[in-house]
């Protein structure tokens, strides 16, 4: 007895659909704040990172940044304490994609 016949005994007046399920994706669209986020290189514990802060917006929104700047640039990276911590250097990457975004961007730190 293979898997569909176990689940047609269980749900017997189930009728199989063949058309592909349609999943409708929205655009969020993100808080553009007045003020500028902050950009700043650290060293912690001898690894390069970049430090954004400075958002007004919602964590939620926040975190949505975080995890498409973490996507187009390839590297790791967290989301804690309201801002976004990426792992290496990467001010520049981030300062292009945050203006495209139209926010606006202070760089600070060497």
């Amino acid at each position: 007895m293979d898997l569909q016949d176990q689940l047609k005994n269980l749900f017997p007046d189930h009728i199989e659909s063949n058309e592909p399920e349609v999943v409708q994706e929205q655009d969020h669209v993100l808080f553009i704040q007045k003020e500028p986020m902050i950009c700043k290189f650290e060293k912690r514990k001898g690894k390069a990172t970049t430090i954004i802060e400075g958002y007004e917006g919602s964590d939620e929104d926040f975190k949505i940044l975080a995890k498409e700047i973490k996507t187009k640039l390839s590297v790791g990276g967290t989301f804690k304490d309201a801002s976004i911590i990426i792992q290496g250097d990467y001010r520049d990457k981030i300062m292009e994609i945050l203006k495209a975004k139209g926010f606006k961007t202070k760089r600070v730190g060497g």
